[in-house]
């Protein structure tokens, strides 16, 4: 899965969640393809640290096409799963 995340109007889900799931694949050095949008991070064997990560990746690549964009700490907490984190960077790019 490589994501080509261009301008706001290619960030439909399937590009977020391809760049989840490669994002992810780098931080947990695992093959994308092991990456499932139903499996918790938990079992994926991502924990808080990884969690980080992955948001300071995701704010990286989304800050050249989304002045701004940010994921806030405290919403850390809520997501459990892939498919929680493809969500949640839908929910900020249609609210920006």
């Amino acid at each position: 899965m490589t994501s080509d995340v261009g301008s706001t109007s290619s960030l439909n889900r399937e590009a977020v969640l391809a760049l989840v799931c490669d994002q992810l694949a780098q931080i947990l050095e695992v093959p994308p393809a092991d990456i499932d949008e139903d499996i918790p991070f938990d079992v994926l064997g991502a924990d808080s640290l990884a969690l980080i990560e992955l948001v300071e990746a995701l704010e990286e690549s989304l800050a050249n096409q989304i002045t701004g964009f940010h994921i806030d700490d405290e919403d850390l907490e809520g997501l459990g799963s892939v498919r929680d984190a493809v969500d949640y960077v839908v929910a900020k790019l249609q609210l920006a």
